[in-house]
């Protein structure tokens, strides 16, 4: 449970800063605000990470895929996947990093996780992608997928659990270390296969070929891992090739050498502004990765820069089809799921939905842009988005209809993003400590993309 005290310290804190802010000089306005920001950021990830608290099997360590408010009553998706059991391992290091949890609570809940992991059935070390969050049996009327890019985030996740306590290590290392990527990769194209049907006993027929999408992450600690050579980072596409006229537009570049490696690094342009395209044009394809990769840091003239643009056009975006916010991402709907994308920055763009805006893409924005952040988080609250457990998953600012629904996959991201905004790359120091997320650097550094 939580320390019962936390969140009335954060609630005098949100006062004692107030209160101080009517008598504070003007120089210390800025500081007074960012304190004010960090202390409401801080309330968010506390109410965040209550969603896991409270829908994670006991028995299990299992976290529920989804929950959704109906009146008074919630109905619970019971079954949860390798991607959603990843963000929960990092959401609970990340709220133990904000003093939500004690160090000991987090290791005995990540404790519980892991030991039903090591019983899960596997195939090849890969976790199938549905499991029942009550036994841990696999959710075989839905198929028995292994997801490529499900596992490349559980095993995020172990690997950052691994590097924060030392006492679960030798149990993350191992689950990590049989987790084999070799099978899913296809060595003759360079790049990974989507999944593999074990059911059927077949790989999928489509690559995951395109570079700023979120199976990166899977790309990465693969390499890292030494299951698949550093010339498969080079052999995914930055763009499509130009003369692939499906594609949402002829892009622009020329092509770079990278450790023996021709490479096409190619762009588009929107309003005036270049970047490298996601498949859909979704804020979690091209921003998610970096909540464990230090694309930010270290990749300045790539994978960080572009970052930072598709931030600013989706803000941009927004305001030209004329929304009260921005964050355009896949996300809950009243009644399903579906993507959402600031469309014209995809290869082959999500529509927009009308302005069905999501909470993820602005946390996932927030070390990026933190002023325009902030502004609209504001109006989310004032869209009656903000609830029990944050912020629910979508809101319509058309319409004002809300999905009342919390999913753990984003209420993962937004956690992590936060804890890495308050704690200087928490997240993604742990992942980098560690040798597999060490040894790819080089990869991240040495790259430069056509946007400059």
């Amino acid at each position: 449970m939580f320390k019962k005290t936390s969140a009335a310290l954060i609630f005098a804190l949100l006062l004692s800063v107030f209160f101080n802010t009517a008598s504070a000089p003007a120089s210390a306005a800025g500081t007074t605000q960012d304190a004010l920001n960090r202390a409401e950021l801080k309330a968010i990830a506390y109410k965040t990470y209550k969603f896991f608290s409270d829908h994670t099997d006991l028995k299990t360590g299992l976290t529920y895929d989804a929950v959704r408010v109906n009146g008074d009553e919630m109905t619970y998706a019971k079954h949860t996947s390798p991607t959603n059991v990843g963000m929960y391992m990092m959401s609970t290091v990340s709220a133990q990093q904000m003093g939500f949890i004690s160090e000991a609570t987090a290791i005995q809940r990540i404790q519980k996780t892991l030991g039903t992991l090591e019983k899960l059935e596997k195939w090849n070390g890969l976790f199938y992608n549905w499991y029942n969050t009550t036994d841990g049996s696999v959710k075989k009327d839905w198929g028995q997928f292994i997801s490529q890019v499900d596992n490349g985030w559980l095993s995020a996740g172990l690997i950052v659990a691994g590097q924060a306590y030392e006492e679960v290590n030798p149990q993350t290392s191992k689950l990590v270390e049989n987790m084999n990527y070799t099978t899913l990769y296809d060595p003759e194209v360079g790049q990974f296969f989507g999944g593999y049907d074990v059911a059927k006993g077949a790989l999928t027929e489509h690559h995951y070929g395109l570079f700023n999408t979120e199976p990166r992450v899977a790309s990465y600690l693969s390499i890292g891992k030494g299951d698949v050579p550093k010339e498969h980072w080079w052999k995914m596409y930055r763009t499509m090739p130009a003369d692939w006229d499906w594609q949402g537009q002829v892009p622009q570049g020329q092509n770079a050498e990278y450790d023996g490696v021709t490479v096409f690094e190619g762009h588009y342009e929107y309003n005036g502004v270049k970047f490298v395209p996601s498949w859909g044009g979704s804020m979690f394809e091209s921003l998610m990765p970096g909540i464990v990769l230090k694309e930010k840091e270290l990749g300045k003239n790539a994978l960080g820069l572009n970052n930072k643009r598709h931030v600013e056009l989706q803000i941009a975006y927004a305001k030209e089809k004329g929304y009260k916010a921005w964050g355009l991402s896949p996300a809950a709907t009243p009644d399903g799921y579906s993507e959402f994308a600031a469309t014209p920055t995809g290869t082959s763009g999500y529509k927009d939905g009308g302005g069905q805006v999501t909470a993820h893409a602005t946390f996932l924005a927030l070390e990026y842009a933190p002023e325009a952040a902030m502004k609209n988080i504001k109006v989310l609250k004032e869209l009656n988005t903000y609830a029990k457990y944050g912020f629910y998953d979508s809101v319509n600012v058309q319409t004002g209809e809300i999905a009342k629904a919390y999913l753990a996959l984003d209420q993962g991201m937004i956690m992590v993003s936060i804890a890495n905004y308050l704690k200087d790359g928490v997240i993604r120091d742990y992942f980098h400590k560690d040798p597999i997320g060490q040894k790819p650097e080089e990869l991240l550094e040495k790259e430069k993309f056509s946007i400059q």
